[in-house]
Protein backbone atom coordinates (compact mmCIF):
# COMPACT_ATOMS: atom_id res chain seq x y z
CA UNK A 1 0.00 0.00 0.00
CA UNK A 2 1.40 3.88 -0.69
CA UNK A 3 1.28 6.64 0.87
CA UNK A 4 -1.39 8.98 1.45
CA UNK A 5 -0.50 12.40 1.24
CA UNK A 6 -2.31 15.34 3.05
CA UNK A 7 -1.79 19.05 2.01
CA UNK A 8 -1.38 21.68 4.41
CA UNK A 9 -1.77 25.33 3.30
CA UNK A 10 -1.74 28.63 5.85
CA UNK A 11 -5.31 28.76 7.36
CA UNK A 12 -6.49 25.00 7.70
CA UNK A 13 -9.02 23.55 9.48
CA UNK A 14 -6.75 21.83 12.69
CA UNK A 15 -9.55 19.04 13.29
CA UNK A 16 -10.12 18.25 9.73
CA UNK A 17 -6.06 18.08 8.98
CA UNK A 18 -5.22 16.10 12.18
CA UNK A 19 -7.91 13.76 12.96
CA UNK A 20 -7.35 12.44 9.31
CA UNK A 21 -4.09 11.84 9.65
CA UNK A 22 -4.74 10.10 13.52
CA UNK A 23 -7.38 8.13 12.20
CA UNK A 24 -5.65 7.20 9.38
CA UNK A 25 -2.41 5.73 11.57
CA UNK A 26 -4.17 4.41 13.72
CA UNK A 27 -5.24 2.18 11.01
CA UNK A 28 -1.85 1.50 9.66
CA UNK A 29 -1.88 3.53 6.75
CA UNK A 30 1.18 5.71 5.60
CA UNK A 31 0.40 9.27 5.62
CA UNK A 32 2.16 12.17 5.27
CA UNK A 33 1.40 16.16 5.84
CA UNK A 34 3.08 18.12 2.80
CA UNK A 35 3.60 21.72 3.52
CA UNK A 36 2.72 23.82 -0.14
CA UNK A 37 3.76 27.19 2.07
CA UNK A 38 7.56 26.44 1.77
CA UNK A 39 8.23 26.23 5.30
CA UNK A 40 7.96 22.88 7.37
CA UNK A 41 5.77 24.97 10.51
CA UNK A 42 2.00 25.67 8.53
CA UNK A 43 -0.17 28.02 11.20
CA UNK A 44 -3.84 26.31 10.54
CA UNK A 45 -7.15 28.74 10.45
CA UNK A 46 -7.31 29.07 14.54
CA UNK A 47 -3.61 29.54 15.02
CA UNK A 48 -2.86 26.10 16.18
CA UNK A 49 1.12 25.34 14.30
CA UNK A 50 1.79 22.19 12.67
CA UNK A 51 4.98 20.98 11.68
CA UNK A 52 4.54 19.04 8.13
CA UNK A 53 6.41 16.20 7.35
CA UNK A 54 7.83 17.09 4.12
CA UNK A 55 7.23 20.65 1.69
CA UNK A 56 5.74 20.19 -1.76
CA UNK A 57 8.72 20.88 -3.73
CA UNK A 58 11.04 18.63 -1.95
CA UNK A 59 8.28 15.70 -1.73
CA UNK A 60 8.60 12.83 -4.67
CA UNK A 61 4.54 12.08 -5.27
CA UNK A 62 4.15 9.64 -7.71
CA UNK A 63 3.36 6.15 -8.39
CA UNK A 64 3.62 5.59 -4.35
CA UNK A 65 0.87 7.80 -3.78
CA UNK A 66 -2.37 6.00 -2.26
CA UNK A 67 -4.58 9.06 -2.06
CA UNK A 68 -4.42 12.90 -1.82
CA UNK A 69 -6.58 14.76 0.76
CA UNK A 70 -7.41 18.38 0.88
CA UNK A 71 -8.62 19.51 4.56
CA UNK A 72 -10.75 22.39 4.46
CA UNK A 73 -10.48 25.96 6.57
CA UNK A 74 -10.04 29.56 5.31
CA UNK A 75 -7.96 30.49 3.53
CA UNK A 76 -6.67 26.91 3.60
CA UNK A 77 -8.56 25.62 1.02
CA UNK A 78 -8.42 29.01 -1.21
CA UNK A 79 -4.63 29.09 -0.49
CA UNK A 80 -4.28 25.13 -1.87
CA UNK A 81 -6.51 26.11 -4.80
CA UNK A 82 -3.72 28.72 -5.98
CA UNK A 83 -0.85 26.24 -5.50
CA UNK A 84 0.44 25.51 -9.15
CA UNK A 85 1.92 22.21 -8.31
CA UNK A 86 -0.73 20.34 -6.18
CA UNK A 87 -3.23 21.54 -8.78
CA UNK A 88 -1.15 19.85 -11.61
CA UNK A 89 -1.14 16.71 -9.20
CA UNK A 90 -4.42 17.28 -8.62
CA UNK A 91 -4.91 17.11 -12.26
CA UNK A 92 -2.97 13.89 -13.11
CA UNK A 93 -4.81 11.92 -10.25
CA UNK A 94 -8.19 13.03 -11.71
CA UNK A 95 -7.14 12.21 -15.10
CA UNK A 96 -6.00 8.47 -13.76
CA UNK A 97 -9.40 7.93 -11.97
CA UNK A 98 -7.11 7.55 -8.72
CA UNK A 99 -8.11 8.19 -5.02
CA UNK A 100 -9.21 11.61 -3.76
CA UNK A 101 -10.34 12.97 -0.67
CA UNK A 102 -11.19 16.50 0.63
CA UNK A 103 -13.67 18.08 3.06
CA UNK A 104 -15.32 21.37 4.42
CA UNK A 105 -14.54 24.13 2.37
CA UNK A 106 -11.91 22.04 -0.07
CA UNK A 107 -14.26 19.96 -2.20
CA UNK A 108 -14.36 23.36 -4.18
CA UNK A 109 -10.57 23.07 -5.47
CA UNK A 110 -11.78 19.41 -6.79
CA UNK A 111 -15.16 21.47 -8.76
CA UNK A 112 -13.14 24.51 -9.47
CA UNK A 113 -10.60 22.18 -11.83
CA UNK A 114 -13.69 20.11 -13.28
CA UNK A 115 -13.38 17.04 -11.28
CA UNK A 116 -16.70 17.23 -9.54
CA UNK A 117 -19.07 17.14 -12.92
CA UNK A 118 -21.54 14.88 -12.58
CA UNK A 119 -20.38 13.34 -9.66
CA UNK A 120 -22.62 13.42 -5.68
CA UNK A 121 -20.20 15.49 -3.56
CA UNK A 122 -20.56 17.32 0.29
CA UNK A 123 -18.90 20.37 1.52
CA UNK A 124 -19.52 23.11 3.92
CA UNK A 125 -23.06 24.62 3.76
CA UNK A 126 -22.36 28.01 0.96
CA UNK A 127 -19.94 26.54 -0.57
CA UNK A 128 -21.87 23.96 -3.40
CA UNK A 129 -21.37 26.86 -5.80
CA UNK A 130 -17.82 26.26 -6.04
CA UNK A 131 -18.45 22.83 -6.66
CA UNK A 132 -18.72 23.45 -10.52
CA UNK A 133 -20.87 20.70 -11.92
CA UNK A 134 -21.59 18.56 -8.86
CA UNK A 135 -24.81 17.27 -7.44
CA UNK A 136 -24.45 18.42 -3.60
CA UNK A 137 -26.11 16.50 -1.38
CA UNK A 138 -25.83 17.84 1.84
CA UNK A 139 -24.95 14.60 3.25
CA UNK A 140 -21.67 14.47 6.29
CA UNK A 141 -19.73 12.43 3.94
CA UNK A 142 -20.32 11.65 -0.32
CA UNK A 143 -18.23 8.90 -1.81
CA UNK A 144 -18.99 8.53 -5.80
CA UNK A 145 -16.02 6.72 -8.04
CA UNK A 146 -12.78 7.88 -6.69
CA UNK A 147 -13.91 10.66 -4.64
CA UNK A 148 -14.69 11.21 -1.16
CA UNK A 149 -15.94 14.47 0.10
CA UNK A 150 -17.33 15.60 3.79
CA UNK A 151 -19.38 18.54 5.00
CA UNK A 152 -16.86 19.87 7.70
CA UNK A 153 -15.21 19.82 10.65
CA UNK A 154 -18.23 17.55 12.52
CA UNK A 155 -18.08 15.46 9.81
CA UNK A 156 -14.20 15.03 10.24
CA UNK A 157 -14.20 11.26 11.88
CA UNK A 158 -16.52 9.58 9.64
CA UNK A 159 -14.65 11.06 6.38
CA UNK A 160 -11.22 9.85 7.71
CA UNK A 161 -13.33 6.10 8.27
CA UNK A 162 -14.51 6.44 4.94
CA UNK A 163 -11.01 6.93 3.67
CA UNK A 164 -9.77 3.85 6.13
CA UNK A 165 -12.95 1.95 4.83
CA UNK A 166 -11.68 2.38 0.84
CA UNK A 167 -7.72 2.16 1.29
CA UNK A 168 -7.78 -0.48 4.07
CA UNK A 169 -11.31 -2.16 4.12
CA UNK A 170 -14.63 -1.81 5.76
CA UNK A 171 -13.53 -4.44 8.92
CA UNK A 172 -10.01 -2.15 9.25
CA UNK A 173 -12.28 1.04 9.47
CA UNK A 174 -14.52 -0.45 12.24
CA UNK A 175 -12.08 -2.04 14.17
CA UNK A 176 -10.56 1.93 14.45
CA UNK A 177 -13.83 3.29 14.81
CA UNK A 178 -14.39 0.32 18.14
CA UNK A 179 -11.37 1.18 19.27
CA UNK A 180 -12.11 5.40 19.27
CA UNK A 181 -15.10 4.14 21.42
CA UNK A 182 -17.51 5.99 18.51
CA UNK A 183 -20.87 5.15 18.34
Amino acid sequence: MGNVYLFLAEGFEEVEALSVVDILRRAGLSVKTVSVTGNECVSGAHGVGVKADMLFDAALIGADAEMLVLPGGLPGATNLAAHEGLRGLILDFGAASRPLAAICAAPMVYGRLGLLKGRCATCYPGFEQYMEGAQPTGAMVEQDANFITGKGPGAAFDFALAIVAKLAGEAKAGEVKAGMLLA
